[in-house]
Protein backbone atom coordinates (compact mmCIF):
# COMPACT_ATOMS: atom_id res chain seq x y z
CA UNK A 1 0.00 0.00 0.00
CA UNK A 2 1.21 3.88 -0.41
CA UNK A 3 2.11 6.00 2.16
CA UNK A 4 -1.88 7.94 2.25
CA UNK A 5 -3.05 4.63 2.34
CA UNK A 6 -1.12 3.37 5.26
CA UNK A 7 -1.89 6.44 6.78
CA UNK A 8 -5.94 6.34 6.21
CA UNK A 9 -5.82 2.50 7.69
CA UNK A 10 -4.06 3.86 10.55
CA UNK A 11 -6.38 6.66 11.21
CA UNK A 12 -9.15 4.63 10.97
CA UNK A 13 -7.89 1.72 13.56
CA UNK A 14 -6.83 4.28 16.15
CA UNK A 15 -10.46 5.91 15.56
CA UNK A 16 -11.34 2.14 16.78
CA UNK A 17 -9.99 2.09 19.74
CA UNK A 18 -10.73 5.43 21.06
CA UNK A 19 -14.74 4.27 20.61
CA UNK A 20 -13.86 0.79 22.59
CA UNK A 21 -12.26 3.90 25.59
CA UNK A 22 -9.10 3.05 25.08
CA UNK A 23 -5.76 4.74 24.71
CA UNK A 24 -3.94 4.51 21.58
CA UNK A 25 -0.55 3.46 21.56
CA UNK A 26 1.16 3.42 18.36
CA UNK A 27 4.71 1.66 17.26
CA UNK A 28 6.17 2.87 14.19
CA UNK A 29 8.71 3.55 11.99
CA UNK A 30 8.05 6.79 9.92
CA UNK A 31 6.80 9.59 12.29
CA UNK A 32 4.70 10.93 9.87
CA UNK A 33 2.01 8.49 11.32
CA UNK A 34 1.65 10.59 13.96
CA UNK A 35 -0.52 12.90 12.07
CA UNK A 36 -3.28 10.09 11.44
CA UNK A 37 -3.24 9.22 15.25
CA UNK A 38 -3.70 12.59 16.36
CA UNK A 39 -6.00 13.52 14.25
CA UNK A 40 -8.50 10.23 14.87
CA UNK A 41 -8.09 11.10 18.39
CA UNK A 42 -8.98 14.20 17.96
CA UNK A 43 -12.25 13.54 15.47
CA UNK A 44 -13.29 11.15 18.39
CA UNK A 45 -13.08 13.36 21.32
CA UNK A 46 -14.28 16.18 19.61
CA UNK A 47 -11.46 18.29 20.43
CA UNK A 48 -7.95 19.79 19.53
CA UNK A 49 -5.16 18.21 21.21
CA UNK A 50 -2.03 19.27 22.07
CA UNK A 51 1.15 17.72 21.38
CA UNK A 52 3.95 16.59 23.47
CA UNK A 53 6.73 15.88 21.21
CA UNK A 54 10.26 14.39 22.25
CA UNK A 55 12.81 14.59 19.04
CA UNK A 56 15.93 15.55 18.03
CA UNK A 57 14.52 17.17 14.78
CA UNK A 58 11.41 20.21 15.16
CA UNK A 59 9.82 18.52 12.26
CA UNK A 60 8.15 21.38 11.10
CA UNK A 61 9.36 21.97 7.76
CA UNK A 62 6.13 22.52 5.00
CA UNK A 63 7.22 19.37 3.10
CA UNK A 64 10.61 17.22 2.81
CA UNK A 65 11.65 16.25 -0.58
CA UNK A 66 8.31 17.19 -1.99
CA UNK A 67 6.24 15.08 0.57
CA UNK A 68 4.01 17.56 2.61
CA UNK A 69 3.36 13.78 4.84
CA UNK A 70 7.04 13.46 5.31
CA UNK A 71 8.47 12.53 8.99
CA UNK A 72 10.14 15.99 8.93
CA UNK A 73 7.08 17.65 7.93
CA UNK A 74 4.96 16.05 10.47
CA UNK A 75 4.41 18.66 12.90
CA UNK A 76 3.93 21.15 10.56
CA UNK A 77 0.79 19.75 9.39
CA UNK A 78 -0.91 18.97 12.96
CA UNK A 79 0.00 23.27 13.97
CA UNK A 80 -1.54 23.94 10.71
CA UNK A 81 -4.56 21.99 11.73
CA UNK A 82 -5.18 24.19 14.96
CA UNK A 83 -3.09 22.00 17.26
CA UNK A 84 -0.66 22.58 20.24
CA UNK A 85 2.68 21.60 20.67
CA UNK A 86 4.90 21.64 22.79
CA UNK A 87 8.62 20.37 22.10
CA UNK A 88 11.66 18.81 24.43
CA UNK A 89 15.24 17.98 23.12
CA UNK A 90 15.53 19.61 19.19
CA UNK A 91 18.38 20.02 18.39
CA UNK A 92 18.45 20.44 14.73
CA UNK A 93 16.23 23.12 13.28
CA UNK A 94 16.36 25.17 10.40
CA UNK A 95 15.51 29.00 9.62
CA UNK A 96 11.95 27.85 7.75
CA UNK A 97 11.03 25.26 11.13
CA UNK A 98 11.94 28.63 13.91
CA UNK A 99 9.52 30.84 11.95
CA UNK A 100 6.64 28.38 12.30
CA UNK A 101 7.39 28.02 15.64
CA UNK A 102 6.83 31.95 16.32
CA UNK A 103 4.16 32.00 13.80
CA UNK A 104 2.21 29.17 15.61
CA UNK A 105 3.40 29.79 19.12
CA UNK A 106 5.12 26.23 19.63
CA UNK A 107 6.35 25.86 23.48
CA UNK A 108 9.98 24.16 23.33
CA UNK A 109 12.44 23.41 25.16
CA UNK A 110 15.50 22.37 23.09
CA UNK A 111 17.81 19.90 23.57
CA UNK A 112 21.22 21.65 24.45
CA UNK A 113 19.27 23.89 26.95
CA UNK A 114 17.90 21.01 28.79
CA UNK A 115 20.48 18.77 28.76
CA UNK A 116 23.84 21.58 29.80
CA UNK A 117 21.03 22.61 32.77
CA UNK A 118 20.42 18.93 33.58
CA UNK A 119 16.52 20.03 33.75
CA UNK A 120 14.31 16.98 34.19
CA UNK A 121 11.13 18.75 34.89
CA UNK A 122 9.31 21.40 32.51
CA UNK A 123 5.77 23.13 33.14
CA UNK A 124 3.15 23.84 30.35
CA UNK A 125 1.70 27.13 30.69
CA UNK A 126 -2.21 26.84 31.73
CA UNK A 127 -4.20 27.41 28.18
CA UNK A 128 -2.33 23.72 27.00
CA UNK A 129 -4.84 21.80 26.50
CA UNK A 130 -5.87 19.31 29.07
CA UNK A 131 -6.09 16.68 26.29
CA UNK A 132 -2.43 15.79 25.52
CA UNK A 133 -0.83 13.13 22.86
CA UNK A 134 2.20 12.04 23.23
CA UNK A 135 4.65 11.66 20.47
CA UNK A 136 7.98 10.15 21.30
CA UNK A 137 10.61 10.18 18.53
CA UNK A 138 13.34 7.81 19.77
CA UNK A 139 15.97 10.13 18.43
CA UNK A 140 15.42 12.43 20.61
CA UNK A 141 17.43 10.24 23.04
CA UNK A 142 20.88 10.87 23.03
CA UNK A 143 22.72 8.33 20.36
CA UNK A 144 24.90 6.94 22.62
CA UNK A 145 22.22 5.51 24.20
CA UNK A 146 19.74 4.66 21.32
CA UNK A 147 22.16 4.37 18.26
CA UNK A 148 19.30 2.44 16.62
CA UNK A 149 17.68 5.39 14.55
CA UNK A 150 17.24 7.00 11.40
CA UNK A 151 19.07 10.01 12.13
CA UNK A 152 21.10 10.27 15.37
CA UNK A 153 21.79 13.63 16.70
CA UNK A 154 24.39 14.23 19.31
CA UNK A 155 23.38 16.33 22.24
CA UNK A 156 20.27 14.60 23.51
CA UNK A 157 17.99 13.48 26.11
CA UNK A 158 19.58 10.88 28.70
CA UNK A 159 17.09 7.85 29.55
CA UNK A 160 15.92 9.01 33.06
CA UNK A 161 15.41 12.30 32.11
CA UNK A 162 13.42 12.04 29.06
CA UNK A 163 11.15 9.78 31.34
CA UNK A 164 11.19 12.59 34.33
CA UNK A 165 10.46 15.40 31.19
CA UNK A 166 7.08 13.22 29.87
CA UNK A 167 5.41 12.93 33.36
CA UNK A 168 5.85 16.83 34.01
CA UNK A 169 4.23 17.48 31.35
CA UNK A 170 1.54 15.31 31.86
CA UNK A 171 1.01 16.38 35.31
CA UNK A 172 -2.72 18.13 35.44
CA UNK A 173 -3.58 16.59 32.34
CA UNK A 174 -5.09 13.54 30.45
CA UNK A 175 -3.14 11.62 28.28
CA UNK A 176 -5.39 10.20 25.00
CA UNK A 177 -2.35 8.80 22.93
CA UNK A 178 1.30 7.83 22.44
CA UNK A 179 3.48 7.00 19.95
CA UNK A 180 6.94 5.74 19.87
CA UNK A 181 8.87 6.04 16.57
CA UNK A 182 12.42 5.90 14.34
CA UNK A 183 13.56 2.84 15.97
CA UNK A 184 15.69 1.56 13.06
CA UNK A 185 17.60 -1.81 14.35
CA UNK A 186 21.42 -1.99 13.91
CA UNK A 187 22.63 -5.80 12.63
CA UNK A 188 21.99 -8.25 15.82
CA UNK A 189 22.56 -5.33 18.37
CA UNK A 190 19.95 -6.16 20.95
CA UNK A 191 20.62 -2.89 23.04
CA UNK A 192 18.49 -0.13 21.24
CA UNK A 193 15.41 -2.24 20.89
CA UNK A 194 15.61 -3.35 24.34
CA UNK A 195 15.70 -0.08 25.68
CA UNK A 196 12.60 1.21 23.26
CA UNK A 197 10.86 -1.12 25.17
CA UNK A 198 11.48 -0.18 28.88
CA UNK A 199 10.95 3.19 27.75
CA UNK A 200 7.50 2.04 26.47
CA UNK A 201 7.08 0.37 29.52
CA UNK A 202 7.84 3.30 31.49
CA UNK A 203 5.27 5.48 29.44
CA UNK A 204 2.36 3.40 29.94
CA UNK A 205 2.94 3.44 33.32
CA UNK A 206 3.05 7.26 33.44
CA UNK A 207 -0.48 7.07 31.68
Amino acid sequence: ADHKTCLSELRNRVGKVIESKKIPIVLGGEHSLSWAAVNAVSEKIGKKIGIIQIDAHADLRESYEGNPHSHASVMNLLVNEGHSLASLGVRAICEEERITRQEFGVIFWDGEDLVRSNTSSVQLPDDFPEFVYVSFDLDGLDPSIMPAVGTPVPGGLSYYQAIDLVKSCLAGRKCVGLDMVELAPVGDNVASPFTAACLLQRLIELL
